[in-house]
């Protein structure tokens, strides 16, 4: 899964090539990978299914 994320080390955002999506032990989904500048680890957390469908009116 390709996805952008901020890199802590670097400081800015990143375009991660080959990320995996996980889920916490809370349940949450995200995507990992590394950073192509310098190979630290970085995390996106992914939305939750039928996130923003809550409290809409219809």
């Amino acid at each position: 899964m390709d996805f952008e994320a901020y890199c802590v080390k670097c400081r800015e955002k990143r375009d991660v090539k080959g990320g995996e999506v996980k889920d916490t032990p809370n349940g949450r989904k995200m995507a990992q990978g590394k950073c192509p500048v310098c190979g630290t680890t970085v995390t996106r957390f992914l939305a939750a299914e039928g996130a923003g469908e809550k409290g809409k009116k219809k």
